[in-house]
């Protein structure tokens, strides 16, 4: 029987599923589907105003897809209050494929030449599912996110999936809807056609925070 794939992980997000893994030396992936789901509205999305300020200075260089496995690698990597990561050996080739075929995605932060932070998820229809972030300097995956919202919001995307809520999404706006609810709201998303990222050659910090703002 053939393994487990990257096709099969398309049919598991439009089924409302996700993989995860207990941890970075257990090969096992579990298929997921709480009886909760995190999501990000897009029209309710708050930007703390230190973080404004970093936006609009351009601190960071941002960039779309240049170096999505290093987002992942990074990702992976044992940071305070994360000293396990769910990203095995298996999570790591099925987003590789994933990304290969066009369906996952890398927002990433520059500066100075180096990978400072950024997040990856996966684009399917007007739904983005958002799989993890990280940072090496101060607010580096935070511009990341903004720059994230501004371009699905730039494409007509209404569903930005977080899986899980935390303290720290919860800044952002993020909120816990029920099982039911999220099947609802993927169901919409799923029948419309987008591209990601809306705008290729990229918005500066000031574009990123009015394309927010106007539609919001």
């Amino acid at each position: 029987m053939r393994g487990f794939g990257a096709e099969d992980l398309i049919e598991c997000y439009a089924r409302g599923v996700f993989p995860m893994a207990e941890g970075r030396d257990d090969p096992r992936i579990y298929l997921l589907d709480p009886d909760e789901r995190g999501v990000l509205p897009l029209e309710g999305f708050h930007i703390p105003r230190t973080l404004r300020k970093a936006v609009r200075q351009d601190t960071f260089d941002i960039r779309f897809d240049t170096a999505f496995e290093a987002v992942v690698a990074g990702c992976a990597e044992p940071a305070p209050g994360r000293e396990e990561t769910w990203i095995n050996d298996g999570i790591l080739s099925l987003y590789r494929e994933l990304f290969q075929l066009g369906f996952a995605h890398s927002v990433e932060s520059w500066q100075d030449g180096e990978l400072a932070g950024g997040l990856y998820g996966v684009s399917l229809g007007g739904a983005f599912f958002g799989e993890s972030m990280f940072s090496r300097r101060t607010d580096a995956s935070k511009v990341a996110l903004v720059h994230l919202v501004a371009q699905l919001k730039a494409g007509g995307f209404i569903l930005l999936d977080t899986q899980f809520t935390t303290e720290h999404l919860e800044r952002f706006g993020a909120i816990t809807i029920p099982r039911e609810m999220y099947h609802l709201r993927l169901a919409d998303a799923l029948k419309i056609q987008t591209g990601f990222p809306a705008v290729p050659e990229g918005m500066s910090g000031a574009q990123a925070l009015q394309s927010i703002t106007q539609t919001s």
